[in-house]
This record gives C-alpha cells, sequence and structure tokens, in this order.
C-alpha cells in the first residue's frame, strides 16, 4: 500500500473498538490543525465490523489526506510499526483514537524539529478524580507516578528515520522504552508543551485496567 500524497507529517492513530465518537473527536482535531501539510492514517486494529463500516464511511469522502488500514488486532505497539513503515514523511506524529490535539499541536512540535530529532510533550490531562494523574510505575506496577513524569506514547514526534530505526516492543510503557532507545543516539527531549489533549476520564484505557486491577 501507498499513501495517497507526500506530506511533511504523517499522523498514526491506532483504534480498536474505540467509541465512534471518541475517534471522531481525534480525527477532526487533526483537520482543524493550524498546520495543514497533513496526512493521517488510520490504523484499525481489528474493530468489530459494525465499527469498522462506521468509521470507514465517516473517513472515506471527508478528506483525501487520510487513509484507512485494517488488520487483524496485534495491539497498538504492532499496530503503529505497521503504519511507520508505510510512511515516506520527514515527520511522524501520533494520535490515540480516544484523545485530541490542540490547534497547535502539530505546529508547536514541528518547532522543536530544528533542535531535536524525536520529542514527547507534556499533556492537558482530562480527569474525574486527582487519583488519575497517576499511573503505573513501569518499574513496579504496585507503585503510581504522575503523568507528568511519563513519556507518553502518542505524545512523541519526530524524524521518520527515527521511527523507522527503532520499534515500539508490544509490552506496557512500550513508549518510554522506545524514548529510551532512541536516547541513546538520537538528540531527545519532553518539552513543556500542552498541546496534546489526554483523556483519562474514562474506565476503558489499559492504565485504568491496570489499576483496577492493582486495587
Amino acid at each position: 500500500m501507498k499513501l495517497k500524497h507526500q506530506a511533511d507529517i504523517n499522523v498514526l492513530m491506532s483504534t480498536y473498538n474505540t467509541p465512534f465518537h471518541m475517534v471522531k473527536r481525534a480525527i477532526d482535531s487533526v483537520l482543524t490543525q493550524d498546520f495543514q501539510n497533513f496526512e493521517l492514517l488510520i490504523l484499525d486494529d481489528g474493530s468489530d465490523f459494525h465499527t469498522s463500516i462506521k468509521l470507514l464511511e465517516y473517513v472515506q469522502n471527508l478528506d483525501n489526506r487520510i487513509s484507512y488500514v485494517w488488520h487483524k488486532n496485534r495491539g497498538q505497539s504492532e499496530s503503529i510499526n505497521r503504519g511507520i513503515l508505510l510512511c515516506s514523511s520527514a515527520f511522524i506524529s501520533i494520535i490515540d483514537a480516544d484523545d485530541e490535539y490542540l490547534p497547535n499541536h502539530l505546529s508547536t512540535c514541528l518547532e522543536s524539529m530544528d533542535i531535536y530529532d524525536l520529542i514527547a510533550t507534556h499533556t492537558d490531562t482530562i480527569v474525574n478524580d486527582y487519583e488519575d494523574y497517576y499511573v503505573p510505575d513501569k518499574h513496579d506496577n504496585n507503585n503510581n507516578i504522575h503523568v507528568d513524569d511519563c513519556i507518553l506514547f502518542a505524545t512523541l514526534f519526530g524524524k521518520t528515520a527515527v521511527f523507522k530505526e527503532n520499534i515500539f516492543k508490544n509490552k506496557y510503557s512500550a513508549d518510554s522504552d522506545f524514548f529510551e532507545q532512541v536516547s541513546k543516539i538520537y538528540k531527545v527531549a519532553k518539552i513543556p508543551s500542552r498541546t496534546y489533549k489526554y483523556y483519562r476520564n474514562h474506565i476503558n484505557s489499559i492504565t485504568s485496567n491496570m489499576k483496577l486491577n492493582n486495587a
């Protein structure tokens, strides 16, 4: 498969049975960026027929900068790895299907590429309870750390070569593992911008389920 056109940024979104209103919110937030030379690649990681059809019907005539790929469920890391193989842009960005970008997310991240090869950002985190600011520590799942102290998968933005030379492992905290491996070779940073809106006010996320299991 080839993506539809050459863009400066490929935005990768992996989704698996994510409620449609959430995926729509994420897609719309990409389309309304103040930087418009992007292509969004939606990687449907084996969603059921009804969910997939509803999503496909929404995007197929929405914008020619959107590509859609369905494959059997393989998990977020493997799904994103597949998407990376299809990219030919200068830069890659990621968005979770249940989150959204603020309108200046891509342009803000792009400004850092004059200095860095890969960045992560902080997040505008939406919670119901204060404890939802905390996620299981990758070193000890029985302890929790604040999301501001984590590298979050979907806040990663960097040069395509960095993503093609490294892979995301199928494990909890694959994002921070990837960031640490890349930092051994490339110039990386976590920048203080909060242009990524991270929704933790729903109970179906991986980290929420881990917290429930450890309660």
